[in-house]
């Protein structure tokens, strides 16, 4: 598959192509790398690269995720360049609002059900994808109308996890 990618706000173009816990990736115009990857807890990350070790701690965002290798922190988000969201999009407004899958994952919790008030910033669904997970969060105070989605279901990008109104 290929993403787009940012990097604390650089831009590159990310082709992963994956087998088993085997990653073999390419970013920008960069040599093809092969490596090991494992998930022994939620959020922590063993990866085998170049034969060195590294130990990853992934904090999902709102719009991305943290990741922290060696005490260096790097911001990173993922466009699907197959989804175009008008600018401006699920902005706090009037009307409703679909939180939507940023990629193909997997729903592993549900944190919010029908009826629900909950407050801008709140997560709503989690979602697993590509070993990391995801907090998908409302972006504005409101009430929860539907949560198509449950644990365990597989979602394709653009997949409508929540309306809040």
């Amino acid at each position: 598959m290929t993403f787009d990618v940012r990097i604390d706000g650089a831009a590159t173009r990310l082709e992963v192509e994956r087998n088993g816990d085997v990653y073999r990736f390419r970013m920008g115009s960069g040599d093809e790398k092969q490596a090991h990857l494992i998930e022994p807890e939620p959020g922590l990350f063993s990866v085998l690269l170049d034969g060195r070790s590294y130990e990853a701690h992934a904090e999902a965002d709102g719009e991305g995720a943290w990741i922290t290798i060696h005490g260096r922190r790097f911001h990173v988000t993922v466009a699907d360049p197959r989804r175009w969201v008008p600018k401006g999009a699920g902005a706090a407004g009037e009307g409703r609002e679909n939180i939507v899958a940023p990629m193909p994952g997997k729903i592993v919790r549900v944190l919010a059900a029908p009826g629900d008030t909950v407050q801008a910033g709140q997560g709503i669904v989690v979602v697993e994808a590509m070993k990391m997970q995801n907090e998908m969060k409302s972006r504005r105070g409101g009430r929860v109308v539907a949560i198509p989605v449950k644990e365990g279901d597989t979602v394709g990008p653009g997949a409508i996890l929540a309306t809040i109104e």
